[in-house]
């Protein structure tokens, strides 16, 4: 039996249930106000308890769940200190989540006197996610552990933007990396695909301007063919995520990841939560006016950042430059490498272009770190001398004084990964909630 009020010193996502309701509708399937007859109290006492009891235990397990995510190797001994639970409770939990192939015993640790502690980790093969990253002319995809470790990784170059052949490819990309998943008990647990639009709560892409995308059901597609959790989110949102978890945001708990690639987005992390506005379409940065009459820009406004500072623009300015022996961004990079002054000078001031969207950023949000990812961040040593000093000058003196301006430890995979942690925490949250049972495990896909 568990302490009457137990130390929870980390978050945990149960939902919030009415007791007495929950325990009819999760084991008698019915209402309290369907209860008729004789004998009607005694019942309704009798299956509140039960309930109570079950949903007690589902708490108790997600706490030592949590408690071995965050801080194994641990013993049972120290589950119990840290989680206030009492050792029968934890011992009892802890060969459920065993049985259920989620947790191991990884050998002894040390004695402070008397027998030496069994330690517990958590079992990151136990299943796997796909994450996606839909960019505007490429898709990749990776297959990760339950801990985010790569697997296996899939890039595929994209030639069209209409819905029907991205689908196509994007499916056969799901479909390669899931078919390279080794076996384990829960298989794939999710798929997770950052896309470069707004994105609603149905997973439906209501628009994507460098795709020329409106309305497309992508989440309903994606669950139709695969039966699997589906998460789709902008891949700004993905690439905070990412940055946080696995890259340059571990343990900053406010920061504003900006993605340069075709267009430009932002993830914000506030308070270590993702913040995603009051309809979820926050961070769309790229579409903020820095020219008020300025060149037009694919959203059909005018004077936007990402008409300035992103990889199109860039290319587009290298075009008009008469820099002829160039196509694309590698081309660019290639060329500055090789010592191309030209080159070199044009990159400078995309750096330029994206301090005054960053300045702008430090001055509204007052974050702890920037953190600038996607594609651009190839051509850092030629646009981060210009672009921090650009921020320096345009930045108010008080924001500015314990700013970190970084780029993604993650590189071009901040998205991707992003993307995969969305359906590992999904599942986890699932497993939490009790839609998950550790004792019944499931084969195959």
């Amino acid at each position: 039996m568990a302490k009457s009020r137990p130390r929870m010193p980390f978050p945990l996502a149960i939902p919030a249930i009415e007791w007495e309701y929950y325990s009819w509708n999760a084991i008698n399937g019915e209402t309290p106000g369907h209860v008729h007859g004789k004998g009607k109290e005694s019942r309704t006492r009798m299956m509140t308890e039960t309930g109570d009891q079950t949903l007690i235990k589902r708490i108790n397990t997600a706490i030592v769940l949590e408690a071995i995510l965050r801080g194994a190797p641990l013993s049972r001994a120290q589950i119990s200190e840290r989680t206030g639970l009492n050792k029968a409770t934890v011992s009892n939990l802890v060969q459920e989540l065993i049985d259920g192939s989620l947790v191991c015993e990884i050998g002894t640790g040390q004695s402070s006197g008397g027998r030496k502690p069994v330690l517990l980790e958590f079992v990151a093969t136990a299943g796997h996610a796909v994450g996606v990253d839909l960019g505007v002319n490429y898709i990749r995809g990776v297959l990760t552990d339950l801990k985010g470790a790569i697997v296996a990784e899939r890039v595929t170059a994209l030639r069209q933007t209409e819905p029907e052949p991205v689908l196509n490819e994007l499916c056969a990309c799901v479909d390669g990396l899931i078919s390279l998943a080794p076996p384990s008990p829960y298989g794939i647990v999710g798929i997770g695909v950052g896309v470069p639009g707004l994105v609603d709560d149905s997973g439906t892409v209501l628009l994507a301007p460098n795709l020329k995308w409106r309305g497309v059901p992508l989440r309903d597609r994606l669950a139709e063919r695969y039966r699997l959790p589906v998460t789709i989110d902008n891949e700004a949102n993905a690439g905070a995520l990412g940055e946080q978890k696995y890259g340059a945001g571990r343990r900053i708990s406010n920061l504003v990841y900006v993605s340069v690639g075709i267009g430009i987005g932002a993830g914000l992390i506030l308070q270590q939560s993702l913040y995603k506005g009051a309809s979820g379409f926050s961070g769309e940065i790229g579409h903020m006016s820095v020219e008020a009459f300025g060149k037009p820009c694919a959203c059909g406004n005018q004077g936007c950042w990402e008409a300035y500072a992103s990889e199109r623009a860039l290319l587009e300015r290298a075009k008009h430059s008469g820099i002829e022996g160039v196509d694309d961004l590698d081309g660019l990079l290639a060329a500055a490498a090789a010592g191309r002054e030209d080159v070199q000078a044009l990159l400078a001031q995309a750096g330029e272009y994206l301090g005054i969207g960053v300045a702008n950023i430090v001055n509204a949000f007052n974050p702890e770190a920037v953190i600038i990812g996607n594609r651009m961040t190839r051509a850092r040593p030629w646009l981060e001398d210009s672009l921090r000093k650009t921020v320096v000058r345009r930045t108010m003196s008080f924001p500015l004084r314990h700013l970190q301006l970084m780029f993604a430890e993650l590189g071009d995979r901040s998205a991707v990964m992003g993307a995969a942690e969305m359906a590992i925490s999904g599942f986890f949250a699932r497993l939490k909630a009790g839609a998950v049972i550790p004792g019944r495990k499931r084969n195959g896909q």
